[in-house]
């Protein structure tokens, strides 16, 4: 192999042989569709021409060589990666040259300008690197046009050649673009000096590379910065250490930021740089730019304008309202509350200087001997905050001074307050800079672009130089629109937080102050002030406001996005109603969006044209000018939208989604029998026919031009009448022989009938009542014509009585039988007949002529159809998509170019080792209830399976069974599609090139093909055999491959060239090799969609052992090879070492990316879909990178995604119905108007040389990373680029399904945000973007899931708050004085407000409303509630809630695999404990238990109603988290399961196997794992817990003076004794233990004395107590209250003491007690569960709660969960 991995080989590779991946590059003369280009040879010939350019000189130079070879033999890179490159230059330099317009004046040589605006794009980032550090960029060309154009040629070819070879062997240094960067300056200066014929000083020679040789860049480049940042890694202990002591990907880029990296780094790399240690201290280069540290700290240091703005707000209000005047204003009058409000100075400064302290405290590790001036920097601000501090202090106490030295506001004293206001002036300078910047944004952005040092030196106070964040301001108009929403959003939360929250706050916290002689029913310290009771009155209104504007933020981002989706067009066509009004304008739609135009040069793009469209698109849109009128007169218009919808509908029948009989009645047929109108497909005609009969019959006496005029008035009614009529005469003369008497009659009677209606005079001449009885005959002539059958003699008959009507009752004027016979209406001689008429004339066409009988039931169905066909087809999800399709055309979409000048692109998706394909076990398995997945979704799909069988028997299966047999592989396919696999994906993704052939063949094909096509595909659809109909099939026809569309049949060859050309699908199979080592089926499965999909690409990593413990790493991409008929290898290229350095995902997508082509790039996940007819948009949706959005063209394109998982449970559809809202509404309003959408996932676009030169198209640093999908989002912001957002394309994603997969999911992604906040990008962001934008950032980013953590946080301050004051003995004092009983009802009214769940239901609402109408919205969040979904998204608050607030203290984020499959399962209760114990139902615990002791303690509970008002939805919100993972569990109240479920819970509990149980088995390992994150965090994460946890302590406080025992005493002994209790437990529970221990093996007689005795000493101690003090008996189950939360309260504080404890007795004690409180919690949880099963019929009730769309649907789901299935013969 080593020839394939160094320099070329010796001898030339035979170019017949060797492997290529789209186009043979190296072989211009092979058999290539795409070779047919010239631009292709253009391209090839330009790296061909290597001219007069000095040789390497170290290895034979071969004629077929080119630059890249040049390249590669002096410096060293891989032959196969130099393959790769040729090929991607050579396909871009074509595809770009192909866009040109006007086309160059020389096809057949590469155009200067393609090549030098591609120079320009993907080497701007080093040249923005070059002059942000001051250094000369190397690249020696002047953009001013020289003589020597060739050698500029030859020169811009290298530079972009070196760039991509470093590029595409860089492994995991291409997440460090700007390190690239220096790679590439170092190098191109070498090949500039070559290109220069310098002389070596050193030697007297020609300058050499200084590094060169076999793999010389990988081993002397890559390697050592690679081995740096892998050595990182290592220390950094899997992404367990604290982000601070190690260097991930982003500080090693940012090393590259500053001058020091030419300094200390040189070139060729010095090994012995300090960049390269990563072990000792001393030398150690630290973190760079930036330092993570875990702290809730950071939130406020990211954002803390937004929080300097709510604060001032707050005090200035607080302020303000003190003085109870109605409103605000009126108080303001008041010189002593001016000034005042002036001490928001105070907080300002205050605020400053904690940010200041913060900078010093987090970042100070960055300070160096290297980056002094930073440290100087931060200490310089640290002071001159406090400095303001003591100036604005010295300027207020002199106002005071003198406002009571004169006694009242003097001239003086207002002096003063004038200095006092200049001082502010000076101080809000800054501010008002920045106002001026917002209101002129390009002066700012010009500012932070321009590398002026003056610049530098002006910005240096207020922010850090870096690469990254500058000129991120967008344009005027943007400005304007996002200002107006946050002015909108802001001016409300104000408004409502001062009159609703303040306000009402003031009288009672006025009374609390003034309450004195209060009773205190405890020890109180301080006893005549009530300041903490007033705080904690205050605490969840402040927690309220600073939360709210999430609400507020979510009511208008609610309406906005609705206003910008109707103004977009969306919804229109909602149901196939609209689209039938619609369709006639559909073929005009599909022609002015989908078709190319023969567009005059430079016409495009002018302001006529725009406004040209725009009046087209109206009347498109609403049917002005009649379009359709155009359609019928220009045929070729028609057939191209014929060819183009009956595809559609043919793919539809494909993937099972109609039938054939929908096929029919959906498809446009092709023109046969002389019809002279377009034929609608049947769905549009039905009963129209009927509908025309019965105005005839009406207007009997009216002209024929009213009658005409009132049949046309519907465009469908006017091509039915037309139709049926030109139709029936066809269909008569055609079962009639020719030549015969009879034909010539029935001739004869049409040219009558055409003459009077020709001369306007067919009322006049027929009678219309005569029509009904002409209809019911020919009814029935078709219908015999329709039987598989045919009885010639009934035929005749119907033809007799057809004749008899028209002779005798349909002409007005009656004939005698000599005129008849005169005018050629009866037979000549009447006695020649030996039988009756048309006897011997009938001859019907063979049975096996598919056309004509499709035709005759084509009309059949025209006369018959009374019904509205509302339900056609009947599939919801054709419907949808076809509503969808049909809507989007008539939206502003981009105009198509055509296929040969679209941009290029690709899609990748990584892949691991999810499913391929299911296999026949995995369908037929069936679960503990007896189903299997092939059960379940034939149950969920029901209509799919009937038209899967439908098709199965038509391609020749004789009965049911052989499906298992014959049609294994098709039946795994259609479970696969239908599940989330990696077929389904591939399947989807491959419709691009289907489309992409499609649109080809449509471009270039002429009027003649065009024509002779459409007839062709009609025979090919007859062959098929979709005339279902006919029982006998030509044996040609079956064999037919299902995949072969009709209009591939028509490709002249060309089309797959030039698909091939635009689009490539790499998926990245990291571990494919490994898999076909371990002949793993998914290897065989990837491998069959390889040979059945033509433009598939996998990628994985190879691993080869080399030697003793030694790996040798090769990213390498395969193809299936038709011609050879197996996988060949396509490129091997070698990697540093061991690819996984971060996060999986994207390293995985990292290294496939070198094999992707084209100017952008689709990313898409392993579960998702694509739709054919979605595909056709795709060259208009890459239009769009042309446009500007706003000040900027797009950098990624973000596309709409439709979940279609929704259907599986009321969960998926819960949790699908959420997404939506947020991939279309919320991204809809991020984009437009707040600028600031980012990438959330995938199926974005992303320009691809923008991204692959600045980092790629996601981040991977471990743990810092997790989500590593929006961080592209936010480098992509950060770096100057910008996102949109478009609907009018949409592809298919799946969801997890079930209850545990939603929640790991949740708790994946509120993980993932609580590591965004420590983020250097996130900083940034805060710091960089203008004040509104940043506010929209921290609201739909990290923001949302803080403030979701602080509407739980206000109900836990309410419920404590309430406690203290019950427990306290202040609520007795404050309801003896009444005015303070408003305070309880202000605090009341915001838990309403908190959870009215306004967070997820009004963006669901108004998304529904706008796509699917106002009702159907209201009636589906009706639904849902019935449905419990408010008990789903409360214990999803909760989720997020828990993990997002620990993983900011503590840490412990990890990639949760969540797993795609069905579920139906039951899951056990062990699993749910496991899962949910600490994050819900704990906390559930402590939370009721703080509600049942306020009932039993307050004054106020002692009302009812008040205490039900006070706290029911904080009981929700309790019975919400114990009880959803029970609602939501299959058989989650069967009584049998429940009591296995406690069984198997004591198993666990109590197991106490092996070192190496897992968690599911034993609870102790459980346990442990569920303390790792303590582990992991640092001294202020310890101290925090300990502090948190300490509340439980309180309990017993309250309550040891509430017990009789305590004797009314409200001394501090009472608390300090009751310790005594909890320590005689210990005591107790030890000596058990120890008995235990000791004796119960052996000696089990004096066990069971030790428990004897302690019961005895108990129950005499109680004795005792009741008998002697004031102990009630009551005292026992009180205590419990207060000493249980104790007991928790000491474990959860061991727990962080547990390196200090583990080594001593007392851990296994709390281990055992921690067990004994499990077994409690275990208990609690489960007796209501217990219940509820107990009861007969909830059971039923929750699978109707939980299947309820299913049922509505048909289903037997209670069948399928309970396993009462039919005995089924499947085996």
């Amino acid at each position: 192999m080593s020839i394939r991995q160094g320099t070329p080989p010796a001898q030339a590779p035979d170019p017949e042989s060797e492997p290529y991946n789209i186009i043979p590059v190296h072989n211009l003369l092979a058999d290539h569709p795409s070779l047919r280009f010239p631009e292709v040879r253009a391209a090839a010939a330009a790296l061909r021409a290597v001219g007069n350019l000095r040789r390497p000189p170290y290895a034979q130079w071969r004629d077929h060589m080119d630059l890249l070879d040049w390249l590669a033999l002096f410096f060293g890179f891989q032959y196969d990666n130099v393959r790769n490159q040729r090929e991607h230059i050579v396909l871009h330099l074509a595809n770009a040259q192909m866009r040109l317009n006007p086309p160059p004046d020389n096809i057949d040589t590469l155009d200067g300008a393609v090549l030098r605006k591609f120079r320009k794009k993907l080497l701007l980032n080093y040249t923005n690197w070059c002059s942000y550090l001051g250094k000369k960029s190397n690249i020696w060309i002047s953009d001013q046009h020289r003589r020597d154009a060739a050698a500029d040629h030859r020169r811009e070819l290298l530079y972009v050649g070196l760039y991509l070879l470093i590029w595409g062997e860089a492994a995991n240094l291409r997440f460090v673009p700007e390190c690239l960067c220096y790679i590439f300056h170092n190098m191109a200066m070498e090949l500039n000096k070559i290109l220069e014929d310098y002389i070596d000083e050193s030697t007297g020679q020609a300058v050499m590379p200084s590094v060169s040789g076999e793999n010389a860049f990988l081993n002397c480049v890559v390697k050592p910065i690679y081995e740096t940042i892998r050595a990182e890694v290592e220390g950094s202990k899997n992404g367990t250490a604290p982000h601070s002591v190690w260097r991930n990907y982003d500080d090693i880029n940012e090393y590259f930021w500053s001058k020091r990296c030419f300094e200390k780094l040189k070139w060729p790399l010095d090994i012995g740089s300090n960049f390269f240690v990563t072990n000792s201290k001393s030398k150690h280069v630290g973190k760079t730019g930036f330092v993570e540290q875990r702290s809730f700290w950071n939130l406020f240091r990211s954002f803390d304008k937004l929080w300097i703005m709510l604060f001032l707000f707050l005090q200035a209000a607080i302020i303000v309202a003190w003085e109870e005047k109605e409103y605000p204003w009126q108080a303001l009058e008041d010189r002593d509350v001016q000034v005042r409000v002036l001490t928001v100075f105070f907080t300002w400064t205050g605020l400053r200087f904690l940010q200041s302290v913060l900078d010093v405290g987090m970042q100070y590790s960055l300070v160096s001997r290297e980056t002094m001036g930073l440290g100087v920097r931060m200490v310089c601000k640290s002071i001159a905050a406090a400095c303001w501090i003591i100036v604005f202090g010295v300027c207020y106490g002199r106002i005071w001074s003198q406002r009571n030295l004169d006694r009242r506001w003097s001239a003086e004293a207002d002096r003063r307050i004038m200095q006092f206001l200049w001082v502010a002036l000076v101080f809000i300078i800054p501010e008002l800079l920045a106002v001026a910047f917002f209101i002129l944004p390009w002066i700012r952005n010009f500012m932070e672009n321009s590398n002026w040092r003056i610049f530098y030196a002006l910005s240096w106070w207020f922010q850090s130089r870096t690469f990254v964040g500058r000129g991120l301001r967008e344009g005027l108009v943007d400005n304007v629109k996002y200002t107006l929403f946050w002015i909108l959003v802001l001016s409300t939360k104000f408004a409502f937080s001062y009159f609703m929250l303040i306000k009402p706050m003031i009288v009672p916290s006025k009374a609390l102050v003034k309450l004195d002689n209060v009773e205190y029913e405890w020890y109180q310290p301080f006893k005549n002030s009530n300041k903490l009771s007033v705080g904690l009155l205050w605490l969840p209104v402040v927690l309220i406001y600073l939360m709210d504007m999430q609400i507020w933020y979510s009511i208008y981002s609610s309406f906005w996005g609705a206003l910008v989706g109707l103004l977009a067009h969306l919804g229109e066509i909602r149901n196939i109603q609209q689209l039938r009004l619609r369709f006639q304008f559909f073929a005009s739609a599909i022609q002015f969006n989908l078709m190319p135009e023969e567009q005059m040069l430079n016409a495009r793009g002018t302001l006529r044209s725009k406004f040209n469209d725009a009046i087209h698109r109206l009347k498109l849109r609403y049917g002005l000018g009649r379009p359709y009128k155009k359609l019928e007169s220009n045929q070729i218009e028609a057939t191209k939208f014929a060819l183009i919808w009956n595809e559609i509908i043919l793919i539809f029948r494909e993937e099972d989604l109609i039938s054939d009989c929908e096929v029919e009645l959906l498809e446009l047929p092709q023109n046969s029998w002389n019809v002279r109108v377009i034929r609608w497909p049947c769905f549009l005609l039905c009963n129209e026919l009927l509908l025309a009969l019965s105005q005839a019959k009406e207007l009997i006496d009216a002209p024929d031009k009213w009658l005409w005029y009132k049949i046309c008035k519907n465009e469908y009614r006017r091509c039915a009448v037309i139709e049926a009529y030109d139709c029936i005469k066809h269909l008569i003369l055609a079962i009639i022989k020719t030549n015969t008497e009879e034909h010539s009659i029935v001739t004869v009677l049409f040219q009558e009938i055409d003459h009077s209606i020709q001369i306007e005079k067919f009322t006049k001449t027929f009678k219309t009542t005569a029509l009904p009885q002409l209809h019911a005959k020919l009814i029935k002539l078709s219908e015999l014509l329709n039987k598989p059958k045919k009885d010639t003699n009934q035929v005749v008959n119907t033809l007799q009585a057809l004749y008899e009507i028209a002779i005798r009752d349909f002409f007005k004027e009656k004939r005698s039988t000599e005129q008849l016979i005169e005018d050629g209406l009866a037979l000549r001689d009447p006695s020649s007949a030996a039988g009756l008429l048309f006897e011997n004339a009938v001859g019907l066409p063979d049975p096996n002529d598919g056309s004509f009988y499709r035709q005759v039931r084509r009309l059949h169905t025209i006369l018959t159809s009374r019904d509205s066909m509302q339900n056609i087809p009947v599939n919801l999800e054709a419907r949808r998509r076809i509503a969808f399709f049909s809507n989007s055309l008539f939206m502003n979409i981009p105009h198509a170019p055509q296929v040969e000048k679209m941009m290029a692109f690709s899609v990748l998706t990584p892949y691991y080792s999810e499913e391929v394909l299911y296999s026949k076990e995995q369908l037929r398995t069936e679960n503990e209830d007896g189903i299997s997945t092939l059960y379940y979704l034939q149950t969920i799909y029901v209509d799919e399976w009937k038209n899967f069988m439908e098709r199965m028997r038509r391609e020749g299966i004789a009965n049911d069974d052989e499906i298992w047999t014959t049609k294994l592989r098709e039946l795994r396919l259609w479970a696969s599609y239908r599940g989330q696999t990696l077929t389904r994906t591939v399947r989807g993704m491959m419709y691009y090139f289907r489309a992409l052939k499609m649109l080809a063949f449509l471009d270039s094909a002429s009027e003649m093909d065009i024509r002779e096509g459409s007839q062709e595909v009609g025979s090919m659809m007859r062959d098929i055999g979709l005339d279902g109909l006919t029982s006998e099939r030509s044996p040609s026809s079956r064999s037919l491959s299902r995949t072969s569309s009709c209009v591939n049949s028509l490709y002249k060859g060309h089309e797959v060239g030039t698909a091939l050309m635009k689009y490539t699908y790499v998926v990245a199979c990291q571990i494919y090799g490994t898999q076909k080592a371990k002949k793993d089926p998914h290897a065989d499965e990837i491998l069959y969609l390889m040979k059945t999909n033509e433009a598939l690409r996998i990628a994985y990593v190879d691993e080869v052992s080399t030697g003793r413990d030694e790996k040798e790493y090769y990213s390498v991409l395969v193809k299936y090879d038709n011609q050879l008929e197996k996988e060949v290898e396509i490129y091997r290229i070698k990697l540093p070492g061991p690819l996984k350095l971060g996060e999986g995902k994207p390293e995985n997508q990292n290294h496939a990316i070198i094999f992707t082509r084209g100017d952008a790039v689709q990313t898409i996940d392993m579960n998702q879909d694509n739709y054919f007819e979605e595909a056709l948009k795709m060259r208009n949706l890459l239009e769009e990178y042309r446009r500007y959005y706003g000040i900027r063209k797009p950098t990624i394109l973000g596309v709409r995604e439709h979940v279609f998982t929704g259907s599986v449970s009321s969960l998926a559809w819960f949790m699908s119905a959420q997404e939506t809202s947020f991939v279309t509404l919320g991204q809809r309003v991020l984009a437009n108007p707040l600028k600031i959408r980012m990438h959330y996932g995938h199926p974005d676009v992303f320009d691809r040389f923008w991204f692959l030169t600045r980092g790629g198209i996601s981040k991977a640093s471990r743990v810092i990373n997790i989500s590593e999908d929006i961080f592209a989002g936010f480098n992509c912001t950060l770096r100057g680029g910008n996102v949109t957002h478009h609907e009018y394309i949409q592809v298919g994603k799946g969801r997890d399904v079930g209850f545990n997969q939603i929640s790991m999911f949740e708790a994946k992604v509120a993980s993932g945000n609580g590591e965004q906040v420590l983020s250097r990008d996130v900083y940034r962001l805060g710091h960089r973007l203008d004040f509104l934008r940043m506010l929209s950032f921290f609201y739909t980013t990290v923001g949302f899931f803080f403030n979701t953590m602080m509407v739980i946080l206000t109900v836990y301050a309410f419920l404590w708050g309430r406690l203290y004051l019950a427990l306290s003995g202040i609520e007795g004092s404050i309801l003896e004085d009444d005015t303070s009983n408003r305070a309880l009802g202000t605090v009341l009214n915001q838990q309403f407000i908190i959870q009215l769940g306004l967070f997820t239901a009004l963006p669901m609402i108004v998304e529904n409303s706008l796509e699917h109408g106002f009702l159907q919205a209201i009636w589906d969040f009706l639904t849902m509630q019935l449905q419990l979904s408010s008990v789903f998204y409360t214990f999803s608050m909760g989720t997020r809630t828990h993990y997002f607030g620990r993983t900011i203290l503590h840490g412990g984020a990890k990639y949760r695999a969540t797993g795609r499959g069905f579920v139906v399962q039951h899951k056990s209760f062990a699993e749910n404990y496991r899962l949910y114990a600490r994050s819900h139902f704990v906390k559930a615990i402590e939370l009721g238990l703080i509600l049942t002791v306020y009932a039993a303690y307050s004054p106020v509970a002692k009302d009812t109603f008040v205490y039900i008002a006070m706290t029911i939805t904080s009981w929700f919100m309790v019975l919400s988290w114990f009880m959803a993972p029970f609602v939501f569990n299959p058989s989650g109240f069967d009584w049998l399961k429940t009591v296995d479920d406690f069984d198997d819970f004591m198993n666990w509990i109590w197991y106490r196997g092996s070192v190496f149980a897992k968690a599911e088995q034993s609870w102790e390992r459980w346990w442990y794992e569920e303390q790792d994150h303590l582990r992991t965090t640092g001294v202020w994460g310890k101290l925090l817990e300990i502090i948190l946890d300490l509340r439980f302590f309180f309990f017993q406080y309250g309550i040891v003076y509430q017990l009789g025992i305590a004797d009314d005493s409200r001394s501090i002994l009472v608390y300090l004794l009751s310790w005594i209790y909890v320590f005689l437990a210990f005591g107790i529970f030890i000596v058990i233990v120890y008995a235990r221990v000791k004796y119960a093996a052996k000696d089990h007689i004096y066990y069971r004395l030790v428990q004897f005795l302690v019961i005895k000493l108990a129950l005499l101690v109680i004795i005792a107590l009741l008998e002697f003090t004031n102990f009630r008996f009551m005292d026992i189950f009180t205590s419990l209250l207060a000493f249980i939360p104790t007991g928790w309260g000491l474990i959860l504080i061991a727990q962080v003491f547990r390196p200090l404890l583990q080594r001593t007795i007392l851990w296994e004690i709390v281990v055992s007690v921690a067990r004994l409180y499990d077994i409690l919690f275990g208990v609690i949880v489960l007796t209501p569960v217990a219940v509820l099963s107990w009861f007969p019929g909830f059971q039923s009730m929750q699978t109707r709660i939980l299947f309820n769309d299913a049922f509505s649907r048909g289903l037997r789901i209670f069948q399928i969960v309970t396993g009462k299935k039919k005995s089924k013969t499947d085996s």
